[in-house]
């Protein structure tokens, strides 16, 4: 596991116990691999400009899809090679299915 990237269905996981959730959180805390997207006010060192911005534009203009945090994940968790904690991966796996994902 490279880490995990935790969407907003993810932080909702974390904030109802999810035991899933918790373990991966502490492996990847371990790992120093720990990131919160877009979707919970970036993780630090990842807003949504400059690089990402245009990645997220050119992303959404690929998949034509329009959801900016969304995009925003996928980038993330694309760079960072991270698998994405999330509840809704359907549009998540049209902008990036070669993501692995935990559905919570």
């Amino acid at each position: 596991m490279n880490g995990i990237t935790l969407g907003a269905g993810g932080l909702i996981a974390l904030d109802r116990n999810d035991r899933r959730v918790l373990v991966l959180i502490e492996r990847a805390m371990e790992l120093a691999t720990f990131s919160i997207d877009a979707a919970a006010r970036h993780r630090p060192g990842a807003p949504l400009n400059g690089l990402d911005a245009t990645a997220v534009g050119i992303l959404l203009a690929r998949t034509r899809t329009s959801d900016v945090v969304d995009a925003h994940v996928a980038i993330c968790a694309q760079r960072t090679g991270q698998m994405v904690i999330t509840s809704d991966p359907g549009d998540l796996r049209r902008l990036a299915p070669e993501l692995e994902f935990l559905v919570v």
